[in-house]
C-alpha cells in the first residue's frame, strides 16, 4: 500500500469498523481525500520517509475494544490536522464533519486514552502515590488473576472445540 492511499484506508477503517460506511459516501470521500493530499503536497518525496504513522499501528491493536482507543486517538489527531487547514474548502469542511461523527462514536475511546496518559504521569517515586498504590494492590491483583483465568478458559475451550 502506498503512502498516498493511507489517509483513505485509515478512515475506511474506521468507518467501516462502526458502520458508518457506503460505497457512495465513501467514493465521494475519497475525491475530497485527493484534494487534501493536493492541499498538503502528499506526492513529496519525504511522505514515503519512515513508513507510515498510523497504519502499522492499527496492526498492534486487535481486540474490539482496544481498537476502540487507538481509533479514537488517530480519529482526534486528524481533526487537529484538519484545524490548522483553510476550512473554508468544501472538501477539508466534509472531510471534517466526516471525523466528528466518528469521533462522537468513540468518545469512551477518548476516556480511555485519557486514563492511559493519566497512568503514565503518575509519580510512582511519591511516597503518597506508593501508599495508595499498597493499598489498593490486593484488588489490582485479583482483577489480573480474574482476566487471566478467564482468557485461559477462552484458549482452552477454543483447542477442545477445534471450531
Amino acid at each position: 500500500m502506498t503512502c498516498q492511499t493511507n489517509s483513505l484506508f485509515v478512515l475506511s477503517v474506521i468507518m467501516i469498523y462502526f458502520g458508518h460506511i457506503e460505497s457512495n459516501l465513501l467514493l465521494h470521500l475519497q475525491n475530497d481525500i485527493d484534494k487534501l493530499k493536493g492541499d498538503f503536497n502528499s506526492s513529496h518525496s519525504d511522505v514515503a520517509d519512515g513508513g507510515p504513522i498510523f497504519i502499522e499501528k492499527l496492526k498492534n491493536w486487535t481486540e474490539r475494544n482496544e481498537k476502540r482507543i487507538i481509533l479514537s486517538q488517530i480519529v482526534t489527531m486528524y481533526l487537529e490536522m484538519f484545524k490548522s487547514t483553510d476550512n473554508s474548502k468544501p472538501h477539508i469542511k466534509r472531510l471534517s464533519e466526516e471525523f466528528y461523527t466518528l469521533k462522537n462514536s468513540l468518545s469512551d475511546g477518548s476516556k480511555k486514552v485519557q486514563d492511559l496518559m493519566d497512568l503514565a504521569n503518575l509519580q510512582m517515586s511519591d511516597l503518597t502515590i506508593q501508599r495508595k498504590a499498597a493499598n489498593e494492590l490486593f484488588s489490582v491483583l485479583r482483577k489480573l488473576l480474574e482476566t487471566s483465568a478467564s482468557k485461559r478458559k477462552r484458549s482452552q475451550f477454543e483447542k477442545k472445540c477445534r471450531c
